[in-house]
């Protein structure tokens, strides 16, 4: 099995090529990837060491960020290299001040993975989440790199538990130590004889509740909240916009902040034209009475994780259709009650704050206006949601405390 994957990745490689003709993201995919290594030679340097982070995209890479400050805290000399598969995570995250270099990750084939780590000769290798590459991790074992996996998540659906996944549960045997979100996927692990594992949750609960100690201050935004209720919907689709547009449009006396998640012109000015009561555009706000709109489109990037302190409710955008649900710790680490779509199965955190109540799911116009005017019009029932969330994200920090925890004798000895 493991000669047919090592096929099937080259020939991938061609593939997405041609694909990239067709496909603006595929064309940027495989873009960045070009000269991947003659950019790593150049940027690396020679004389330094290095820690590196694998993260798939842009929401692992915030599941990162304590993990970076820890680091940088114990070796501030050593410098750290973080790579993304995806053109997403790349693009939002080229500068980091807790990260030395980033990069993609080239395809995963045996050629690829020797040169790369290399390269690097990381001191240590640390995969967030998900995202495992058989042949990485078995280049990482055979130069016996200690490697981890952080606030991993195993499911039963996956090769590692199948029959014919035994040669992919091998390249597991890279990792030292598996720090994992859940019991479930303790479990999981166990069940295929891999007892070096520690539940320790998710380290995004980490991320955001030190969000609360920072200056979420924007002045624009309290200029135009002024005294209002505040719905802020934070990376919507065009689905989560079609759903949410009908109670927008007539609502009186609730102010609402939209923060779509891609702010390409075309489909900002689609939204903007769906919109029927007053609407300013970050874009175009300058010496504008923010104060005389209703809805604030927020064309940019960088400010809806502050934005979300300013809220009385939250829509979390991505769930509508299926882009796959956005990040619900955010609005939740403020204490406010959230709303989300229908799709969210794959997100264990939106499934357990709905358990309880502190999160919302609609499949539809209606019921989104439903509870919206239930959380809107009914302060006790509103502040009481908040509070549950607000709890739910203190009573799951830990996870950075634990790893720190397990490596204090081999980091006091490194």
């Amino acid at each position: 099995m493991h000669r047919i994957y090592n096929v099937l990745v080259k020939l991938s490689s061609a593939v997405l090529e041609l694909a990239g003709i067709f496909s603006p993201k595929l064309k940027e995919f495989t873009a960045g990837r070009k000269d991947l290594f003659s950019k790593l030679e150049k940027n690396l340097d020679r004389n330094s060491e290095y820690f590196w982070i694998h993260a798939a995209s842009l929401g692992e890479f915030e599941m990162a960020v304590p993990l970076l400050k820890l680091l940088k805290q114990k070796f501030p000399e050593t410098k750290t290299v973080v790579s993304f598969f995806s053109p997403s995570g790349y693009n939002n995250k080229k500068n980091h001040a807790l990260v030395d270099h980033f990069t993609y990750l080239p395809l995963d084939t045996k050629e690829n993975a020797r040169k790369f780590i290399e390269m690097l000769n990381p001191k240590m290798a640390f995969f967030i989440k998900y995202d495992f590459w058989p042949n990485f991790l078995h280049e990482l074992k055979s130069k016996q790199i200690r490697t981890f996996l952080v606030s991993g998540v195993f499911r039963r659906d996956q090769a590692f538990f199948k029959r014919y996944g035994k040669w992919m549960a091998e390249s597991l045997e890279a990792f030292e130590h598996f720090f994992v979100q859940n019991k479930e996927s303790e479990t999981l692990l166990n069940s295929i004889d891999f007892d070096n594992v520690t539940v320790a949750g998710d380290t995004r609960f980490d991320r955001v509740a030190a969000q609360i100690e920072a200056d979420n201050q924007i002045d624009f935004i309290e200029d135009f909240k002024q005294d209002n209720l505040l719905v802020v919907c934070g990376s919507t689709w065009p689905e989560d916009e079609e759903l949410m547009a009908n109670f927008i449009n007539n609502s009186r006396s609730i102010k609402f902040i939209i923060a779509p998640h891609e702010i390409k012109p075309a489909k900002i000015e689609k939204l903007y034209r769906a919109l029927k009561i007053p609407t300013i555009k970050y874009s175009e706000m300058q010496g504008k009475d923010l104060a005389s709109y209703s809805v604030l489109i927020l064309d940019t990037i960088g400010l809806l994780g502050r934005a979300y302190s300013y809220a009385d409710i939250a829509y979390v955008g991505g769930a509508a259709g299926t882009t796959g649900l956005h990040n619900i710790l955010e609005p939740a680490t403020f204490g406010i009650p959230i709303v989300i779509g229908a799709h969210y199965s794959k997100f264990p955190e939106a499934k357990k704050l709905r358990q309880l109540s502190g999160l919302f799911s609609v499949k539809d116009d209606q019921e989104f206006s439903a509870i919206m005017t239930k959380l809107s019009a009914d302060a006790v029932f509103r502040e009481k949601c908040g509070m549950i969330a607000g709890h739910f994200i203190n009573s799951n920090t830990g996870a950075v405390r634990i790893l720190e925890e397990y490596l204090a004798e081999s980091l006091r000895k490194y």
